[in-house]
């Protein structure tokens, strides 16, 4: 849905711009259409009986430029001349986790009773009551020590590290669009007032530099970047750009082919594996390879 229907809500946006006075007002005119198409999904799903939610991210281009509007665990990168210019940040509970803990705090009711805002290096037990544990705050990026009380018996509403890291022990993304029906297993707890449907957006001005044609915008899923890093993504560009033609227009479709093959590996006796043996990427790998300059661009 998020797919065939979030770029009419931007494009409606952007049209009630009677002129571009600041990129501002496009970032909020995209801000507004995320909102927008979340709306739209919370009213729909109670006549479809569709139940879910996704990460977005958007690439739209406006007089000379470029804005990535990412919610979700999604990335997006440019790379200019070798250089690597990250033009996104995942969402996860460990990066939110403070704008988490100060919903928590200020709306104590939506924990209801099973979460506890405040976080500790791991799971509290009864026979530590008393005792002094390390814990952090949303006020906090240190940690600090209190004296353990009943309330903090109960489990943490961010947990977990890395891929494992969870919202009240239940999803590893904090923004993206539906999940309106979303729960805490084996509870009546709505996650959604956790969840933000608005994107983070960056501006690239294609305008201060000159691009080549090997200078690109990757867009790619978690299931890319889980096993690739942004070096290696660098390093794929050169070497499957560099075996086309400038002009080749199919240049940037081989290098989207590329970077999804490499990052599911190939099968072997243990399922399928990356060059350095490591479990290929089991999530799903969708990328976008946008050229930014040379024959039959836009810059």
């Amino acid at each position: 849905m998020a797919s065939r229907l979030l770029h009419r809500h931007i494009r409606e946006q952007l049209k009630d711009l009677k002129e571009v006075t600041h990129e501002s007002l496009v970032v909020g005119a995209i801000e507004n259409a995320f909102q927008l198409m979340d709306e739209q999904m919370a009213r729909e799903r109670r006549g479809h009986q569709v139940e879910g939610g996704c990460c977005a991210l958007v690439v739209v281009y406006l007089l000379g430029k470029v804005y990535v509007a990412n919610a979700g665990d999604s990335r997006a990168i440019i790379v200019r001349n070798g250089e690597i210019i990250p033009m996104s940040r995942e969402f996860t509970p460990e990066t939110e986790r403070q704008r988490l803990q100060l919903l928590g705090f200020l709306k104590p009711e939506l924990l209801g009773g099973e979460f506890t805002h405040l976080e500790f290096p791991r799971r509290v037990q009864p026979k530590e009551l008393g005792q002094r544990m390390l814990y952090r705050d949303q006020n906090m990026t240190g940690w600090a020590y209190k004296k353990i009380e009943l309330e903090d018996l109960r489990f943490p509403l961010v947990c977990g590290e890395g891929k494992k890291a969870r919202v009240m022990a239940t999803i590893g993304v904090t923004r993206g669009l539906g999940d309106h029906n979303l729960r805490v297993c084996s509870s009546t707890l709505p996650i959604k007032p956790f969840l933000s449907c608005f994107p983070e957006v960056r501006v690239y001005d294609l305008t201060q530099y000159e691009h080549c044609p090997d200078d690109v915008l990757v867009l790619g899923t978690d299931g890319l970047w889980d096993v690739t890093s942004d070096c290696e993504v660098a390093a794929t560009v050169d070497r499957v750009l560099s075996a086309y033609e400038p002009n080749d227009p199919s240049r940037y479709t081989a290098l989207a082919q590329a970077l999804v093959l490499g990052a599911r590996g190939t099968p072997r006796d243990r399922g399928w594996r990356l060059p350095n043996n490591k479990l290929g990427s089991g999530d799903d790998i969708s990328v976008f390879v946008i050229p930014l300059g040379g024959p039959g661009s836009y810059s």
